[in-house]
């Protein structure tokens, strides 16, 4: 379940990702498989290839790419959500969402 986003915000993703473009979406999140897990970064593209690449060159396996027919997408989370956040200059989500 996603908690601190915008309709804005995801919609702005939803179409970043169905144009091919690779693009974050950073939230609260609860899981009770990961209890010390507070956000998820969704890095979405619905190119598959495109995503496929981008998971290899940050040396993430592309076989957990949520393959959904809208809006593929790979979840970060833990310290290489922070790591990849701080890569790709994504300060604001990680000033928002209170990991640095």
């Amino acid at each position: 379940m996603a908690f601190g986003i915008t309709k804005k915000e995801l919609k702005e993703w939803k179409e970043k990702v169905s144009q091919g473009e690779i693009a974050f979406l950073t939230h609260y999140w609860f899981d009770p498989r990961f209890p010390n897990i507070k956000t998820v970064t969704k890095v979405g593209c619905d190119n598959l290839e495109h995503l496929s690449n981008w998971c290899e060159q940050n040396g993430l396996n592309p076989k957990y790419i949520h393959r959904r027919s809208e809006y593929p997408h790979f979840d970060l989370i833990g310290s290489k959500q922070k790591e990849i956040l701080q890569e790709e200059g994504l300060q604001n989500h990680l000033r928002r969402f209170k990991m640095i």
